[in-house]
């Protein structure tokens, strides 16, 4: 009977407790984009600003990610990428807008980082699919070609560790 009365209490108490908090974890929800247009006009410029073109794209990503309310937004340090995030980060009422080394992208550091969060992403060409490819674990994204600036990339991961994703061109 005590062996009964153990089984019953494990099963009305400590399984549904651990499920609970297995429901109440949340998933890890990462976008990434790669900087709008830039200009172009000196070819001796390493940091470019947008072109009015990239300026009106960054400001059409604030709106079709409108209903996404990011925790944080990661941009590499160059004034294109900083540019293509800031209306976004405006939209969010996030002040500091992260910066990643494109050069040492850690997947599974920046997932331990920003588990449960949804974040935004702002990238380049080539370093853009391979972070995501990084996070994926898996080499499925190649390079974006370089007049392409409207991609968007979706990366979900459960909170028992399934990866989806998903690629959305957005002209």
């Amino acid at each position: 009977m005590k062996h009964l009365i153990a089984v019953v209490f494990i099963l009305f108490f400590i399984i549904p407790s651990s499920a609970q908090e297995e429901v109440n974890e949340k998933a890890t929800t990462i976008y990434f984009i790669r900087h709008a247009e830039k200009d172009r006009s000196d070819k001796t410029n390493r940091d470019p600003h947008l072109k009015q073109k990239g300026l009106l794209r960054a400001v059409k990503w604030s709106t079709v990610l409108e209903h996404i309310q990011f925790d944080r937004i990661y941009s590499t340090n160059y004034n294109r990428t900083l540019e293509t995030a800031r209306p976004t980060a405006e939209r969010n009422d996030i002040d500091v807008i992260s910066m990643y080394d494109p050069r040492d992208i850690d997947g599974q550091s920046f997932l331990e980082t920003n588990k449960g969060k949804t974040v935004l992403v702002v990238g380049h060409s080539n370093t853009t699919p391979a972070f995501v490819n990084a996070i994926l674990g898996e080499e499925k994204y190649p390079q974006i070609n370089d007049k392409n600036n409207a991609n968007l990339y979706i990366v979900t991961i459960s909170p028992s560790g399934e990866k989806s994703d998903m690629l959305i061109v957005v002209n």
